[in-house]
């Protein structure tokens, strides 16, 4: 927190308790804040949703330069979020698994990551999305060096690589989608007790 005192971080789940370790007592309050805290949202569906809220969105898609969109985040109670770092399910890894069934493929389909990183690539002229962790250390060298700012060289080159992280995500469920035979994925679940 050297680099910026004033910087809020907002995580969930598994990822805000390993920050929370990381930063102690002290730092969890000034610094961390839980997404359903900072919604106002509990997280809900056993945790599926999470980060698919109004204020996330309008976070990272304001353009802070438009005075309407300035008057939105007032109106909301919303902040201006200016990085997204993303590490999405681990769809690949699971259906890559010795006998995996379709229901564990689908319970691994990321549905709010893909939609925070596609959203902050979009705003790459105000936010950064970042999606691969061998990024993390060049981007802190980044950071140290321009005080805590990234240029739009480098929100470009992570949108782009955001955007193709993504395509690749998607196509790997379709890909494993067509390769299921439509008449077996009923007996997988319990039909007709919704």
């Amino acid at each position: 927190m050297t680099m910026n005192p004033d910087i809020r971080l907002y995580s969930t789940g598994g990822t805000y308790t390993r920050i929370a370790e990381i930063l102690g007592a002290v730092g969890t309050a000034r610094h961390l804040m839980q997404v359903s805290d900072y919604t106002g949202q509990p997280e809900t569906q056993g945790g599926l949703v999470k980060t698919l809220d109004f204020k996330i969105y309008l976070g990272l898609l304001t353009e802070t330069y438009n005075e309407a969109h300035r008057a939105d985040l007032v109106r909301t109670k919303a902040i201006p979020i200016d990085m997204v770092v993303v590490n999405l399910y681990p769809f690949v890894a699971t259906v890559t698994r010795e006998g995996v069934t379709v229901e564990e493929a689908r319970a691994n389909i990321d549905i709010g990551g893909p939609a925070m990183i596609r959203a902050a690539a979009k705003n790459y002229l105000r936010v950064a999305a970042v999606v691969d962790p061998a990024d993390y250390a060049p981007l802190l060298s980044k950071l140290r060096a321009n005080r805590g700012a990234l240029d739009l060289q480098t929100r470009f080159e992570f949108a782009r690589k955001a955007f193709a992280h993504t395509a690749s995500y998607d196509a790997a469920i379709s890909a494993y989608l067509s390769t299921q035979d439509p008449a077996d994925v009923p007996g997988v679940y319990e039909m007709g007790k919704e």
